[in-house]
């Protein structure tokens, strides 16, 4: 019987050094009791097709996973979707933009941790890009809270 061994490439390493560069990038989400985010430009409630922007996904940043954690559920059904969009509004076909990159269906009603369980390919992006969730399903009216990690290597821009 063969003996196969894998050739080990650098492209296993998640980053430049040997023991990888993996970065934890950390965005949050609560909403009053009227269901508006709290620290957004605006105050008004997170109804269906509401955007949100959590904040800022560097350029050169490679998508690696990604883990949301609902610590109050919003309204029952709220159903919403997790991606990006980049800041300028310009797509890039080598790595478009995508409004449900790490979720299609995330129920934030419901407390839960839960991973990305999409089958998106792994992917650097080439700019700045907003971590964006939308709203669906029902309008929120409740006060909530989560959190979204993230989870990708620094790489910068080639």
């Amino acid at each position: 019987m063969a003996t196969i061994t894998k050739v080990q490439s650098s492209s296993n390493q998640l980053g430049a050094t040997p023991w990888g560069n993996l970065s934890a990038l950390h965005y949050t989400l609560a909403t009053n009791a009227a269901g508006a985010a709290l620290g957004g430009d605006i105050l008004t409630p997170a109804i269906q097709g509401t955007k949100i922007r959590l904040g800022l996904l560097p350029a050169g940043f490679k998508l690696i996973d990604s883990l949301v954690v609902i610590a109050v559920g919003m309204t029952a059904s709220v159903t919403a979707k997790i991606g990006f969009e980049y800041a300028d509004g310009v797509d890039v076909p080598a790595a478009p933009q995508d409004d449900d990159y790490f979720g299609a269906a995330v129920n934030p009603a419901a407390t839960a941790r839960l991973r990305n369980a999409t089958a998106n390919p792994v992917i650097t992006l080439p700019k700045d890009a907003y971590l964006i969730l939308t709203v669906g399903g029902a309008d929120n009216a409740k006060a909530s809270a989560l959190d979204v990690v993230v989870l990708g290597v620094a790489e910068g821009v080639a």
